[in-house]
């Protein structure tokens, strides 16, 4: 099941408790951990018996002093007797991708979300769940976020025990990947590759910077190979770490190319300062894994979704044309809906 899907005002409604694995610290009083961090929480309303319908929000936050980029991995367990049909994300704007997948006993749900967040940006999805039986339920709920960039593993896992409240999360091992079945196939995608190792809880895998679909065990992951070009890393990201497989994937031939970026506004935001700093989003189709410049000079902070895009100006001058490049190329000016630099 894939949800792509965004709503306002819910956020504010929803208190967000931030727990940490037993005895870690993700910021001092020496301030925020240097670079990229990953931190996850949960909060909600939690299962009371015998109200058979609560609900849970998984937040994710960029917690450190860079931007977090790439794909974020998250995993929810339920205990026995609870479960859910999915999630639905309330960030806004859509500059992002979120798919995810629910097990057939709908304990588990796995998501991937394609972003960029700069520091103290955060997003959440919300799980509604249910209850059954004529038991209480108890157990715990399990949480992690893994990224493979992440500065500081120390606040990717929360755990809450119905019943009790919030509990200790023990701190995950790092994983080791120690060979890969397959390490060829064609650039379209689609082959069946396993990796294998131990610590691989939690975890998926990468090909380069793109994200495979499939679901990893302790000792294995088994996923399906994205659309490629050349010889890459394979890199399983769990929530205590990264390995990367001791041979490299290549592909063979020439993948596909996707349709051109589109943009069709600029939003509200048309001029700023000549210092740059200003953010905007753009709208258009086919912006996915996109880079936006303004008059060719690259804009930082960049975050891309199918439809939109969110990016800061650079410095500049004069009256620019705004773009997205993609794999499929770069968007056409929209000369109606320029960026004009102030002094």
């Amino acid at each position: 099941m894939i949800i792509k899907l965004a709503k306002a005002g819910l956020a504010a409604a929803l208190a967000l408790t931030s727990l940490s694995a037993a005895g870690a610290t993700t910021a001092s009083a020496a301030g925020p951990v240097q670079g990229p961090d990953l931190a996850v929480s949960q909060s909600g309303n939690y299962p009371i018996f015998p109200i058979d319908n609560t609900n849970m929000s998984v937040t994710w936050k960029s917690a450190g002093t860079a931007d977090v980029t790439g794909a974020t991995h998250l995993t929810v367990e339920l205990p026995p007797g609870v479960t859910t049909d999915g999630a639905l994300m309330y960030s806004v704007p859509p500059d992002y991708t979120f798919t995810q997948t629910v097990s057939a006993d709908r304990r588990r749900l796995e998501a991937t979300f394609e972003g960029t967040r700069r520091p103290g940006r955060s997003d959440f999805m919300k799980l509604q769940l249910g209850t059954h039986g004529t038991v209480r339920p108890s157990g715990t709920i399990r949480v992690t976020a893994s990224n493979r960039d992440d500065a500081d593993l120390s606040d990717n896992v929360t755990s809450y025990a119905i019943g009790v409240g919030p509990i200790a999360s023990a701190a995950p091992a790092a994983p080791a990947v120690t060979a890969i079945d397959t390490t060829t196939g064609p650039a379209v995608g689609g082959t069946a590759v396993t990796v294998t190792g131990t610590a691989l809880d939690n975890g998926f895998v990468l090909f380069g910077d793109r994200p495979a679909t499939g679901s990893c065990t302790s000792t294995s992951c088994t996923v399906t190979a994205p659309a490629g070009a050349g010889s890459l890393p394979v890199t399983v990201v769990t929530p205590g770490g990264h390995a990367d497989a001791p041979a490299l994937f290549g592909y063979l031939g020439t993948p596909p190319v996707p349709a051109a970026p589109v943009v069709t506004s600029i939003g509200t935001a048309t001029g700023g300062p000549a210092a740059g700093g200003t953010g905007l989003t753009v709208f258009g189709t086919g912006l996915t894994y996109g880079t936006v410049a303004f008059g060719g000079v690259p804009a930082i902070h960049v975050s891309c979704g199918p439809t939109a895009c969110t990016a800061v100006s650079p410095a500049g001058t004069g009256t620019v044309d705004v773009t997205v490049t993609t794999p499929g190329g770069t968007s056409a000016p929209v000369t109606a809906d320029r960026f004009t630099y102030t002094a």
